[in-house]
């Protein structure tokens, strides 16, 4: 079985089990709620400090993602086997090249000028949500 249809079959499969959405309910919740604070200290940073969009970025990410893993840690996956600091480097890794993704994304968005700081930082964060799911899932809390 090749790589790519052993992958489709474990999805299938995941997709079967009502836990699994649960546990993605879960993780929306935890998201949004870290989303949130995300958009609330970039827009403190950016707007009422006027620190520049990428540092704001960075405090904003440094704020939410640490709501984000007590929050997935106790309540979404549970903190199962795992040492806490062996998950939270895990979760921070997989942050940090969201915070990569991110940080490409919110760059373009600004440089296209389309669009003021805020909502290109909503687009960016919403973009990559889908991958620090998967990560975490997948490889911090497995």
């Amino acid at each position: 079985m090749s790589g790519t249809s052993e992958l489709a079959g474990r999805i299938g499969a995941a997709a079967r089990q009502p836990a699994n959405w649960v546990q993605l309910f879960k993780f929306g919740l935890v998201g949004a709620s870290g989303y949130l604070i995300n958009l609330a200290v970039f827009a403190l940073l950016s707007g009422n400090l006027g620190v520049h969009h990428t540092v704001a970025a960075i405090g904003a990410f440094a704020v939410a993602v640490t709501n984000n893993f007590l929050w997935n840690r106790y309540w979404t996956f549970g903190p199962g086997e795992g040492l806490v600091r062996s998950q939270a480097a895990r979760f921070f890794a997989v942050s940090i090249a969201s915070l990569g993704l991110n940080l490409a994304l919110l760059e373009v968005l600004v440089r296209a000028g389309e669009m003021g700081d805020l909502p290109a930082q909503a687009i960016a964060v919403a973009l990559t949500m889908p991958f620090n799911f998967l990560g975490n899932r997948l490889w911090t809390f497995a």
